[in-house]
Formats: C-alpha cells, structure tokens, sequence
C-alpha cells in the first residue's frame, strides 16, 4: 500500500542548476498539462520542508473556491 502511494506521488528527483533551475520531469508535465512556456506560481509548502508548483491557469478556480468558503466562515462567524 504504501508503496503505490510513493508510486502516485513521487515523479523523480531534480537537480537545481546553477541558476537555480529544475526540470520538471516528462511524467509530470504530461499528468498536468504543462507546456514550454507555461506560468508556474512557486508557494512553500509544508513549512518549509517543500515547494508547491501551481499552474497559474488555476488561479481563478482557487480564487473562487477560497472566497466561498471565507464567505461560510463570515455567516458562521457572525452568528
């Protein structure tokens, strides 16, 4: 079990250039669309063990739903 998790999770490891660059590998790429070209928004992750990679064309979808649940704990808060 543990092992298909690691399966489903782990892409590969990179090597940060001298320019700070990384690859993303092909897998992952594939798996979420991104292109040559693409904007990727680059946020910490678990404290600071980690870096999280959001493609920008899902900014308003995250946008969208962060604002309908600040909105349910405004009417929770309120009452």
């Amino acid at each position: 079990m543990k092992e298909e998790f690691l399966k489903s999770v782990f892409y590969d490891t990179v090597t940060v250039g001298e320019r700070g660059q990384v690859v993303i590998p092909a897998k992952a790429r594939k798996d979420f669309g991104i292109k040559a070209g693409d904007k990727l928004i680059v946020l910490r992750g678990m404290g600071k063990l980690g870096l999280v990679l959001i493609h920008t064309k899902h900014m308003s979808d995250i946008f969208s739903k962060l604002t309908k649940h600040i909105g349910k704990l405004k009417e929770i808060l309120s009452k």
